[in-house]
Parts: structure tokens; C-alpha cells; sequence
């Protein structure tokens, strides 16, 4: 676990990022490794929807535990999770919970720092706490990928200098607690995707967004990790409509 662990930090190297093609169940992780893949990302969202219920840790606990174990079994490649906010908020529980999804095999998580079934983001120091909670509950050898949620909560066409220094503030309390990378979630402008990377030690995570910039201009801002959180699985949902109307349509 500790090698496989090494390796998937490894693969985090800012301007020439590891690229993770979100999966939701042993057959879509099988499929994106097959690609070439040289890690194993899930999605919440996706997850979740494949199973019938809505993001947001709607899914119970045992069941995104088992669906995690059953992923990273079936794969030879580092395995991180989409752990949302870790199904608690005391830090303990926190840390509980994410040393039961260590043991599934899963070689790190996203954790995420909006109110789950809430409103706003968890102050600082709390979300720290969490994410200290999440490091010592599974070890070093584990990469917890600090998620803010700060410019999901804005719209894009908002989103300023500001906004990027409270992130980075967020940024440099979350590396001090532990956490081994950070996502910035729904930030797309390169200008500001480059002064987010070159305020934090810790590898940037973000997602290519529709009409944003592309992955090269993501990687020349600085970038170490590029993740497409939805897309791969509303992709396939668009495919199979076209292809089951096609089929209906054959008269």
C-alpha cells in the first residue's frame, strides 16, 4: 500500500498533471484503466447516480464503503475516492470514517469543506481540525485531497483575485493539517488558476470545465491533477439515449 501510495503522489507533478478520467463502478474503473489510465478516480455524483440517489452523501455509508472496496479490487492502479465531507463532521468521526475507506484498499480521498446538507462553507479552522482528524485516522501513507468549495458557491464570471487569496488561505491551513493536495472546484480562469497554483506548496487540483480552458492551458497555469467529476458519466447517459432512440426509431 505504501508503494502504491508513492506512486500515485508521484504522479502529481505541477505543468505536466496526472489525468484522471472519473469512474462510478468496477466496469467503468475497468474501462478507463484499459484506456491507459495510470490511476483510478471516482466521482460522488456519479457514483451516487448510478445507484439512484443524489449527491450530497445521500447514499448511505456501507454502501459507498463497499462500492470503493469493490473498485479497488478489481483494479491494478491507485484507487483515490470521492469521499465528500467524509459523512461527519467532528473530526474524530471524520477520521473514523476515512480509515474505514483506507481499509477498502483506496489509496486516498477527496474531502470536501461545504456543509454537507447545509448551507456555506465550514470556517477555517474547523475544516482543518477535519482534515487533521481524516491524517491521523489513516496514516501517512494516505492522500487526502482537500477540496474547497469556494467557487462552486459563486458563479464563474465572479470569480476573482479575492476569492483565489481566501482559497489559498484555505490552501496553506489545510497543507498544515495534513492534507496532501488541494481541488479547486469550478475555477477555470488560467490567470487565476496560475496565481492559485504559485500561492500553495500543495499539487492543484482542477477540473477542465465546458467552454473553459483546455487541459494544455490548465497545465502551463501550473496544474498537477486534472479530474472530469461528472462529465465521463453523463456522457455515457447522453450515449446510450441516442443509441437506445436510434433503436426504438428503426421503423
Amino acid at each position: 500500500m505504501i508503494n502504491t501510495f508513492r506512486t500515485f503522489k508521484a504522479l502529481h507533478v505541477p505543468g505536466d498533471p496526472v489525468i484522471l478520467y472519473n469512474a462510478w463502478d468496477v466496469g467503468s474503473a475497468r474501462a478507463v484503466a484499459d484506456a491507459g489510465a495510470k490511476a483510478i478516480a471516482t466521482g460522488s455524483l456519479s457514483v451516487a447516480a448510478a445507484q439512484g440517489f443524489d449527491d450530497g452523501e445521500a447514499m448511505p455509508l456501507e454502501l459507498a464503503l463497499a462500492g470503493a472496496a469493490r473498485i479497488a479490487g478489481a483494479v491494478s492502479l491507485p484507487v483515490t475516492i470521492d469521499f465528500e465531507g467524509g459523512y461527519a463532521v467532528d473530526p474524530d468521526d471524520v477520521g473514523e470514517n476515512v480509515a474505514r475507506l483506507a481499509a477498502t484498499g483506496a489509496i486516498g480521498c477527496n474531502f470536501e469543506d461545504q456543509v454537507i446538507g447545509g448551507e456555506g462553507l465550514h470556517p477555517v479552522e474547523i475544516q482543518a481540525a477535519r482534515i487533521a482528524g481524516a491524517r491521523r485516522a489513516a496514516g501517512e501513507a494516505f492522500f487526502v485531497n482537500a477540496r474547497t468549495d469556494i467557487f462552486l458557491q459563486a458563479e464563474r464570471e465572479t470569480h476573482s483575485e479575492r476569492m483565489v487569496e481566501a482559497a489559498i488561505v484555505r490552501a496553506q491551513a489545510y497543507e498544515a493539517a495534513g492534507a496532501s493536495g488541494f481541488f479547486a472546484a469550478g475555477l477555470a480562469d488560467p490567470a487565476l488558476v496560475e496565481m492559485l497554483c504559485a500561492g500553495t506548496d500543495l499539487p492543484v487540483n482542477v477540473i477542465p470545465l465546458p467552454g473553459g480552458p483546455d487541459v494544455g492551458t490548465l497545465a502551463a497555469a501550473g496544474v498537477a491533477r486534472i479530474s472530469y467529476g461528472p462529465r465521463p458519466y453523463r456522457a455515457m447517459l447522453k450515449q446510450v439515449e441516442e443509441a437506445a432512440q436510434a433503436a426504438f426509431a428503426w421503423r
